[in-house]
Protein backbone atom coordinates (compact mmCIF):
# COMPACT_ATOMS: atom_id res chain seq x y z
CA UNK A 1 0.00 0.00 0.00
CA UNK A 2 1.38 3.24 -0.76
CA UNK A 3 1.31 4.67 2.50
CA UNK A 4 2.58 1.30 4.81
CA UNK A 5 3.63 2.92 7.93
CA UNK A 6 3.03 6.30 8.08
CA UNK A 7 1.24 8.10 10.39
CA UNK A 8 -1.29 10.79 9.72
CA UNK A 9 -2.64 13.73 11.61
CA UNK A 10 -6.39 15.42 9.80
CA UNK A 11 -8.11 18.20 11.61
CA UNK A 12 -11.92 17.67 11.54
CA UNK A 13 -12.00 14.11 10.30
CA UNK A 14 -15.15 13.12 11.96
CA UNK A 15 -17.17 14.13 9.14
CA UNK A 16 -17.86 15.10 5.53
CA UNK A 17 -14.72 15.59 3.72
CA UNK A 18 -12.50 15.22 6.90
CA UNK A 19 -14.25 11.10 7.21
CA UNK A 20 -13.30 10.65 3.93
CA UNK A 21 -9.93 11.69 3.84
CA UNK A 22 -9.52 9.72 7.16
CA UNK A 23 -10.74 6.87 5.78
CA UNK A 24 -8.83 6.67 2.43
CA UNK A 25 -5.75 7.68 3.81
CA UNK A 26 -6.25 4.53 6.37
CA UNK A 27 -7.06 2.70 2.89
CA UNK A 28 -3.94 3.14 1.71
CA UNK A 29 -2.07 2.11 4.89
CA UNK A 30 -1.56 4.80 7.01
CA UNK A 31 -2.11 5.02 10.58
CA UNK A 32 -4.62 8.49 11.26
CA UNK A 33 -5.11 10.58 14.51
CA UNK A 34 -7.75 12.60 13.62
CA UNK A 35 -9.67 15.47 15.66
CA UNK A 36 -13.35 16.72 15.90
CA UNK A 37 -15.19 18.90 17.89
CA UNK A 38 -18.38 17.65 19.01
CA UNK A 39 -19.98 14.74 17.75
CA UNK A 40 -18.36 11.74 19.68
CA UNK A 41 -20.49 8.95 18.29
CA UNK A 42 -19.50 10.02 14.86
CA UNK A 43 -16.21 9.98 15.28
CA UNK A 44 -15.90 7.02 17.05
CA UNK A 45 -17.82 5.40 14.04
CA UNK A 46 -14.96 6.93 11.93
CA UNK A 47 -12.32 5.19 14.05
CA UNK A 48 -13.86 1.94 14.58
CA UNK A 49 -13.71 2.07 10.72
CA UNK A 50 -9.65 2.75 10.99
CA UNK A 51 -9.23 -0.06 13.09
CA UNK A 52 -11.45 -2.45 10.47
CA UNK A 53 -9.05 -1.40 8.04
CA UNK A 54 -5.96 -2.82 9.88
CA UNK A 55 -4.48 0.52 10.96
CA UNK A 56 -4.37 2.79 13.85
CA UNK A 57 -6.96 5.39 14.48
CA UNK A 58 -7.25 7.32 17.42
CA UNK A 59 -10.11 10.42 17.95
CA UNK A 60 -9.10 13.63 19.31
CA UNK A 61 -12.00 15.98 20.82
CA UNK A 62 -10.49 19.51 20.47
CA UNK A 63 -11.02 23.13 18.80
CA UNK A 64 -8.56 23.17 15.91
CA UNK A 65 -8.13 27.27 17.13
CA UNK A 66 -6.59 26.61 20.39
CA UNK A 67 -3.21 26.82 20.17
CA UNK A 68 -1.79 25.09 23.07
CA UNK A 69 -4.05 22.25 21.44
CA UNK A 70 -2.85 21.61 18.68
CA UNK A 71 1.14 21.56 20.49
CA UNK A 72 -1.04 18.34 22.59
CA UNK A 73 -2.02 16.64 20.21
CA UNK A 74 1.28 16.61 17.99
CA UNK A 75 3.34 15.83 21.18
CA UNK A 76 0.51 12.60 21.54
CA UNK A 77 1.09 11.49 18.44
CA UNK A 78 4.69 11.32 18.62
CA UNK A 79 4.60 9.72 22.53
CA UNK A 80 1.90 7.29 21.21
CA UNK A 81 2.91 6.35 17.56
CA UNK A 82 6.75 7.54 17.84
CA UNK A 83 6.63 9.39 14.13
CA UNK A 84 4.29 11.93 11.97
CA UNK A 85 4.78 12.11 8.22
CA UNK A 86 1.52 13.40 7.28
CA UNK A 87 -0.76 16.79 7.85
CA UNK A 88 -3.77 17.17 6.59
CA UNK A 89 -5.84 20.61 7.67
CA UNK A 90 -9.57 19.62 6.97
CA UNK A 91 -11.44 21.40 10.03
CA UNK A 92 -13.48 24.11 8.39
CA UNK A 93 -16.74 26.06 9.64
CA UNK A 94 -18.70 28.37 7.99
CA UNK A 95 -21.13 31.43 9.06
CA UNK A 96 -22.76 32.92 6.29
CA UNK A 97 -23.79 36.60 5.92
CA UNK A 98 -23.44 39.91 4.27
CA UNK A 99 -20.58 42.26 5.31
CA UNK A 100 -23.15 44.81 6.36
CA UNK A 101 -24.73 42.79 8.32
CA UNK A 102 -21.73 40.33 9.61
CA UNK A 103 -21.00 39.88 13.29
CA UNK A 104 -17.55 40.11 15.18
CA UNK A 105 -18.36 36.53 16.26
CA UNK A 106 -19.32 35.55 12.92
CA UNK A 107 -15.89 36.52 11.36
CA UNK A 108 -13.48 35.65 13.80
CA UNK A 109 -15.35 32.02 14.16
CA UNK A 110 -14.16 31.10 10.67
CA UNK A 111 -11.15 33.04 10.97
CA UNK A 112 -10.13 31.33 13.60
CA UNK A 113 -11.34 27.73 12.60
CA UNK A 114 -10.73 27.84 8.90
CA UNK A 115 -6.82 29.82 9.09
CA UNK A 116 -5.63 30.01 12.85
CA UNK A 117 -6.21 26.29 13.08
CA UNK A 118 -4.23 25.47 10.10
CA UNK A 119 -1.42 27.81 11.49
CA UNK A 120 -1.77 25.86 14.80
CA UNK A 121 -1.53 22.29 13.34
CA UNK A 122 1.49 23.68 11.35
CA UNK A 123 3.21 25.07 13.75
CA UNK A 124 3.04 22.13 16.33
CA UNK A 125 4.37 19.60 12.97
CA UNK A 126 6.60 21.25 10.97
CA UNK A 127 9.80 21.15 13.29
CA UNK A 128 9.24 17.14 12.99
CA UNK A 129 8.95 17.37 9.59
CA UNK A 130 12.04 19.89 8.95
CA UNK A 131 13.90 17.37 11.62
CA UNK A 132 13.35 14.26 9.49
CA UNK A 133 13.39 15.91 6.06
CA UNK A 134 10.40 14.34 4.98
CA UNK A 135 6.89 14.71 5.32
CA UNK A 136 3.49 15.82 3.43
CA UNK A 137 1.18 19.05 4.27
CA UNK A 138 -2.53 19.14 2.49
CA UNK A 139 -4.29 22.10 3.45
CA UNK A 140 -8.08 21.96 2.36
CA UNK A 141 -9.33 25.17 0.85
CA UNK A 142 -12.28 26.16 -1.45
CA UNK A 143 -12.99 27.70 -4.91
CA UNK A 144 -14.61 30.74 -2.94
CA UNK A 145 -11.01 31.26 -1.54
CA UNK A 146 -9.90 31.50 -5.71
CA UNK A 147 -12.95 33.79 -6.46
CA UNK A 148 -14.75 34.98 -3.46
CA UNK A 149 -18.56 34.41 -2.75
CA UNK A 150 -21.26 36.62 -1.89
CA UNK A 151 -22.21 36.23 1.39
CA UNK A 152 -18.44 34.31 2.61
CA UNK A 153 -16.70 37.55 2.64
CA UNK A 154 -14.86 35.59 6.27
CA UNK A 155 -15.23 32.08 4.44
CA UNK A 156 -13.96 33.28 1.33
CA UNK A 157 -10.61 35.41 3.07
CA UNK A 158 -9.82 32.84 5.21
CA UNK A 159 -9.89 30.66 2.27
CA UNK A 160 -7.85 32.73 0.21
CA UNK A 161 -5.18 33.24 3.56
CA UNK A 162 -5.10 29.42 3.39
CA UNK A 163 -3.96 29.37 -0.59
CA UNK A 164 -1.14 32.26 0.66
CA UNK A 165 -0.30 30.00 3.79
CA UNK A 166 0.70 26.92 1.27
CA UNK A 167 2.29 28.88 -1.12
CA UNK A 168 4.87 30.73 1.08
CA UNK A 169 4.88 27.71 3.17
CA UNK A 170 5.93 25.28 -0.04
CA UNK A 171 9.00 27.81 0.00
CA UNK A 172 9.74 27.45 3.29
CA UNK A 173 9.72 23.63 3.52
CA UNK A 174 11.24 22.87 0.19
CA UNK A 175 15.07 22.38 0.87
CA UNK A 176 13.95 20.02 3.42
CA UNK A 177 11.86 18.03 1.36
CA UNK A 178 8.53 18.54 3.04
CA UNK A 179 5.90 18.74 0.44
CA UNK A 180 3.09 21.25 0.41
CA UNK A 181 0.07 21.77 -1.43
CA UNK A 182 -3.62 22.53 -0.91
CA UNK A 183 -7.16 21.19 -2.19
CA UNK A 184 -9.57 23.08 -3.43
CA UNK A 185 -13.23 21.25 -3.49
CA UNK A 186 -16.31 23.00 -5.23
CA UNK A 187 -19.63 22.02 -4.03
CA UNK A 188 -19.43 18.36 -2.48
CA UNK A 189 -22.24 16.18 -0.85
CA UNK A 190 -21.63 17.13 2.86
CA UNK A 191 -23.64 17.99 5.80
CA UNK A 192 -23.25 21.74 5.15
CA UNK A 193 -23.59 21.59 2.06
CA UNK A 194 -27.46 19.92 2.25
CA UNK A 195 -27.55 22.32 5.28
CA UNK A 196 -27.85 25.51 2.30
CA UNK A 197 -30.81 26.75 1.80
CA UNK A 198 -32.56 25.30 -1.91
CA UNK A 199 -31.99 27.94 -4.42
CA UNK A 200 -28.18 28.15 -3.07
CA UNK A 201 -27.50 24.80 -4.28
CA UNK A 202 -29.59 25.00 -7.45
CA UNK A 203 -27.30 28.26 -8.20
CA UNK A 204 -24.03 26.39 -7.34
CA UNK A 205 -25.34 23.47 -9.39
CA UNK A 206 -25.32 25.58 -12.49
CA UNK A 207 -22.05 26.55 -12.45
CA UNK A 208 -20.82 22.80 -12.36
CA UNK A 209 -19.85 21.68 -15.74
CA UNK A 210 -20.36 17.96 -15.00
CA UNK A 211 -23.76 19.22 -13.87
CA UNK A 212 -23.65 17.20 -10.09
CA UNK A 213 -22.40 17.44 -6.49
CA UNK A 214 -19.19 15.93 -6.22
CA UNK A 215 -18.72 13.51 -3.32
CA UNK A 216 -16.04 13.62 -0.24
CA UNK A 217 -14.62 10.39 -1.49
CA UNK A 218 -13.49 12.26 -4.72
CA UNK A 219 -11.80 15.21 -2.78
CA UNK A 220 -9.90 12.42 -0.74
CA UNK A 221 -8.82 10.61 -3.45
CA UNK A 222 -6.81 13.61 -4.39
CA UNK A 223 -5.86 14.44 -0.62
CA UNK A 224 -4.45 11.10 -1.04
CA UNK A 225 -2.24 11.01 -3.72
CA UNK A 226 -0.72 14.69 -2.61
CA UNK A 227 0.60 12.37 0.24
CA UNK A 228 2.12 9.72 -1.40
CA UNK A 229 5.65 9.49 -2.98
CA UNK A 230 4.04 9.63 -6.63
CA UNK A 231 3.42 13.47 -5.84
CA UNK A 232 6.87 13.90 -4.31
CA UNK A 233 7.69 16.43 -6.99
CA UNK A 234 4.57 18.57 -6.31
CA UNK A 235 4.53 21.18 -4.02
CA UNK A 236 2.91 24.86 -3.62
CA UNK A 237 0.00 23.57 -5.74
CA UNK A 238 -3.79 24.38 -5.49
CA UNK A 239 -5.90 21.37 -7.19
CA UNK A 240 -9.60 22.04 -7.68
CA UNK A 241 -11.90 19.36 -7.26
CA UNK A 242 -15.18 21.04 -8.94
CA UNK A 243 -16.54 19.24 -11.45
CA UNK A 244 -15.59 22.00 -13.88
CA UNK A 245 -16.98 24.90 -11.14
CA UNK A 246 -14.03 27.37 -11.05
CA UNK A 247 -13.70 27.24 -14.87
Amino acid sequence: MELESKVSIVTGGGRGIGRAIVLDLAANGADVVFTYRSNIAAAEEVAARVEELGRRGLAVRTDVGDFGAAQSVVTRVMDEFGQLDILVNNAGVNRDGVIWKMSEEQWDAVITTDLKGCFNYIRAAVPILRAQKAGKIVNITSINGLRGKFGQTNYSAAKAGVIGLTKALARELGRSSVNVNAVAPGLIATDMVKEAPEKVKEMALAEIVLGRLGKPEEVAYVVTFLCTEKARHITGEVITVDGGQYI
